[in-house]
């Protein structure tokens, strides 16, 4: 649980599904004066160097960020994240996250961000400093459950599990109901590989039949290097905002395959 390190992974094709999607929720949310809460359970470090040694030994966002420039114009809310950082930063840092969050919510807003992993713990802790989230080593479910219903009530939630524990999968459904019962305004949105094994598919099975109204949008894409077990990225949404099937079926389009089965 406490061996994983995104940067291996960052910028890849996974997380353009996942941060395309995000973007576009938080600024959706954003819309209406009303103040908002952002919850992650799984939050990483938050900002990556794409020339990071780490980075470049899988070299993921070759095939990733710096192929799906593409995938959203100018005006899309990540495209305007994406520009923040590399002006704030330089044009090799990619956001994870906690940052595209920071950058799309507001001063009257609050976040909170969960880390078990104590060198990742203490990099999101530095990298959000002046942001103003609050940000936890601790057991990210237990941070969610601690805190919902959150104040403010209105928000956004992004579980984002490693999955290198196997037990994730009958967890996590179990997880999500307790929360969607402490919050039931809250938009739960979960994250998923799809792996050549189909270890999600109980998972889907579960969930769906405990949240028949969420939407869910799947893609495929070749595996990072060949042997690699992940070819397909997913997103599982409670309490979707008004409009977010028709972005994820535009987002669908430019990976070429798509699958949303609808509520």
């Amino acid at each position: 649980m406490l061996s994983y390190q995104h940067i291996y992974h960052a910028g890849n094709l996974a997380d353009v599904h996942k941060h395309v999607l995000l973007a576009w929720i938080l600024s959706y949310m954003v819309r209406k004066e009303k103040p908002v809460s952002y919850i992650e359970t799984h939050a990483g470090r938050g900002l990556y160097d794409l020339q990071d040694p780490a980075a470049l030994k899988t070299a993921e966002a070759a095939e990733g960020i710096y192929k799906a420039s593409d995938f959203f114009d100018d005006a899309h809310p990540f495209a305007a994240v994406l520009t923040q950082i590399r002006r704030d930063f330089g044009a090799s840092f990619y956001p994870g996250s906690p940052l595209i969050a920071a950058s799309l919510l507001r001063p009257g807003d609050r976040m909170h961000f969960a880390e078990l992993h104590p060198a990742e713990f203490d990099a999101l802790d530095f990298n959000t400093s002046s942001t103003g989230a609050k940000c936890y080593q601790m057991d990210g479910f237990e941070l969610a459950h601690s805190i919902c219903p959150p104040t403010p009530r209105r928000g956004a939630m992004l579980i984002d599990p490693s999955y290198e524990i196997k037990t994730d999968y009958t967890k996590i459904p179990q997880q999500i109901s307790k929360l969607g019962k402490s919050w039931n305004v809250g938009v739960i949105c979960l994250w998923y590989p799809i792996l050549t094994v189909s270890q999600h598919m109980g998972m889907l099975r579960s969930l769906q039949q405990d949240h028949p109204s969420a939407l869910r949008h799947e893609v495929r894409f070749p595996p990072a290097k060949k042997g690699h077990g992940m070819i397909g990225s997913g997103i599982f949404v409670i309490n979707p905002p008004y409009g977010l099937a028709e972005e994820m079926a535009r987002l669908g389009a430019h990976f070429g395959q798509s699958h949303s089965p609808a509520k």
